[in-house]
């Protein structure tokens, strides 16, 4: 009789359980995302895309700011240079604005800087004008594409999480990709000043009036202090190992080259060096300080850690991609700056496409397939990539970097979205900042290697616009894609271990739970 009642008792309990799942389902099947939110994203967003943007448009001007400045081609990169070394010192901070301030103050601010940018840039008549307005800009962008994140992940309903930080990466991985595209095409019909201008109706048609209607305060900011020395060694560490990584990258191509680089190696060096003990005292005083600038005790979980390196990987692959495919295109295949930008345009329009359609798939079906399923598409145009480089043809590289695009729009979302899933929720906006500022400087370090090896491969091998300077080029890109395959094989290796702890670590929790009941 008691083993029936338990039987009974034990369908009756399992049949509860299903009432609740079927409930459960339901209601986040009819979960609607508020209209305040989209407005919030589209103005923050449309922001942190122009943001984006202007970091790769600026390389195609680089021509017209070498003649119209008296500048060389080392001096000009300043302009990318310090660009990338600004938003990577202002994303880590993000965590402490979004504590300390509102997120509309802090979208005004960003606005603001991104307009008056432009217009610095339209009245330069110093080259050193020009760096002072990048500064500028990048504050700005620095600011808006974790805002964008943070909004998204605060306020979201739980069963559209996902979609919507794929909608959130579709700002950061198009906006790269098309910028060669964009620069190219207006070049062709205005000014370089006039270029950038052209953003200053955006944001203030679009992204101020929906920003200052829809932007809400969740969370009610607190007195949090600026933790000095943390602010100080997060900048030094961060300023050292980007410009130390793209220093003795230029060195590098120049030693090969026959050139003096004596001074860039040194600086290299020192840079680097500086960077990493910098960024040694910036974990140290993290620890030791009551209140962190970044609070990284997240970190100590494993799982955690092995989201965040792929992401600091796959940028590399996916932002050095416009840097790459641009310069084989023209250095090795002879085509025009413009035809070489639109070889980059079909993947980043399937990455516009799919970026959201990744983030539903991961809200139905979980991390695994959703991540490791489209990452093997793109490992696998990486493949071919390298197999074929020195016979590739315009139409196969577009190609190819369209299965690339694919699978890389399907699923870096989705890796940021799961890593902050496992993070206790009063650290989120801690997992925003460092997820994002690994997506910055992944892609700096990638531009920088990727450029360094095609130099390299290029040193010795005659001028521009000869055939054996182009085939010295396609061989270049064929070891910037062998070294791609590694990298996506690390990456990928990150993810199928942190997804078996975490189904050992879950499995392990439910036969507690059970032996507990």
């Amino acid at each position: 009789m008691k083993s029936a009642e338990t039987e009974e008792e034990v369908m009756d309990d399992l049949a509860y359980e299903v009432e609740n799942e079927e409930a459960q389902a339901s209601h986040d099947a009819d979960e609607k995302v508020p209209s305040f939110l989209i407005g919030s994203i589209v103005a923050v967003g449309s922001l942190a895309f122009i943001g984006i943007l202007t970091e790769t448009v600026m390389t195609v001007l680089f021509p017209s700011l070498m003649q119209e400045f008296g500048v060389d081609t080392a001096t000009v990169q300043w302009v990318t240079t310090i660009y990338i070394l600004v938003v990577g010192a202002i994303m880590p901070i993000s965590s402490f604005l979004k504590r300390r301030f509102t997120s509309k103050s802090l979208f005004v601010f960003a606005l603001a800087t991104a307009v008056v940018g432009p217009i610095i840039i339209y009245f330069s008549s110093a080259f050193w004008m020009v760096l002072a307005a990048r500064v500028i800009q990048g504050i700005g962008a620095g600011i808006a594409t974790p805002l964008m994140m943070n909004i998204i992940l605060e306020q979201s309903p739980r069963s559209k999480v996902g979609r919507l930080m794929g909608v959130g990466s579709l700002v950061i991985t198009v906006a790269p990709a098309i910028g060669p595209t964009v620069g190219g095409a207006l070049t062709q019909v205005m000014s370089w000043r006039m270029v950038l201008l052209l953003t200053i109706p955006i944001l203030l048609i679009i992204s101020l009036p929906l920003g200052l209607k829809n932007i809400r305060q969740m969370v009610a900011p607190t007195d949090a202090t600026l933790n000095a020395v943390g602010f100080i060694s997060i900048v030094l560490a961060l300023v050292g190992l980007v410009l130390g990584v793209n220093q003795l990258g230029s060195g590098i191509s120049h030693v090969v080259a026959g050139s003096a680089a004596a001074a860039q190696l040194i600086i290299g060096g020192v840079a680097f060096v500086i960077g990493l003990a910098a960024l040694l005292l910036f974990g140290v005083s993290s620890r030791r300080s009551f209140s962190p600038l970044l609070r990284l005790g997240w970190l100590r979980d494993p799982i955690s850690l092995l989201h965040v390196l792929p992401y600091l990987l796959m940028p590399m692959l996916g932002i050095g991609f416009g840097y790459v495919i641009t310069n084989l295109g023209q250095l090795g295949m002879g085509c025009s700056a413009l035809v070489s930008g639109l070889l980059v345009l079909p993947g980043a329009l399937i990455g516009a496409f799919f970026a959201p359609v990744g983030g539903m798939l991961y809200d139905r079906f979980g991390a695994r397939g959703p991540i490791l399923i489209p990452m093997s598409f793109s490992l696998l145009a990486l493949v071919f990539m390298f197999v074929f480089a020195r016979t590739l043809s315009p139409f196969g590289l577009a190609f190819l970097y369209f299965v690339f695009g694919l699978g890389y729009s399907l699923s870096i979302s989705n890796i940021m979205t799961d890593g902050i899933a496992g993070i206790p929720p009063q650290f989120t906006t801690d997992g925003t900042a460092v997820f994002q500022t690994s997506l910055q400087i992944g892609g700096a370090f990638g531009m920088t290697i990727f450029s360094t090896i095609i130099a390299v491969a290029q040193a010795g091998h005659g001028v521009e616009g000869t055939a054996d300077y182009a085939q010295a080029t396609m061989v270049g890109g064929m070891w910037v894609f062998a070294t791609m395959i590694l990298i996506a094989l690390a990456a990928m290796i990150c993810l199928f271990v942190a997804f078996r702890m975490r189904a050992k670590r879950n499995g392990e929790a439910s036969l507690e739970h059970g032996i507990t009941d």
